[in-house]
């Protein structure tokens, strides 16, 4: 099975799980050369309360790569991919992603 691709003529990128950049966009920050993005997947039904799920794309100019994947739950544990996992840049990229939370970019 291939990568995803987008074609030149589609105005939108592709997350790393291959589905439009549009979907769940709740903005994007940048350190170093690295543009990190955040996406809300959406709750998960059997889990009362409702759980919100994120999903975090890093990319460098090689195209989103996923990052880390966590969710609004205090008790739950940030899932950070094998290149991120116990990197130096963890904790901060975490707060960018919650002040994204808290006031996700409009335009």
């Amino acid at each position: 099975m291939g990568e995803p691709y987008a074609s030149q003529d589609d105005p939108y990128n592709l997350r790393s799980d291959g589905k439009p950049g549009v979907d769940g966009y709740l903005g994007d920050f940048r350190r170093g050369p690295a543009v990190f993005t955040l996406y809300s997947l959406g709750s998960h039904p059997a889990r009362t309360p409702k759980i919100t799920e994120y999903l975090i794309d890093a990319d460098d100019g090689a195209g989103a790569r996923e990052c880390c994947r966590f969710t609004d739950d205090p008790e739950d544990v940030a899932e950070w991919s094998k290149a991120w996992a116990g990197d130096e840049w963890c904790p901060w990229i975490l707060e960018q992603c919650r002040a994204l939370i808290a006031e996700p970019d409009s335009t």
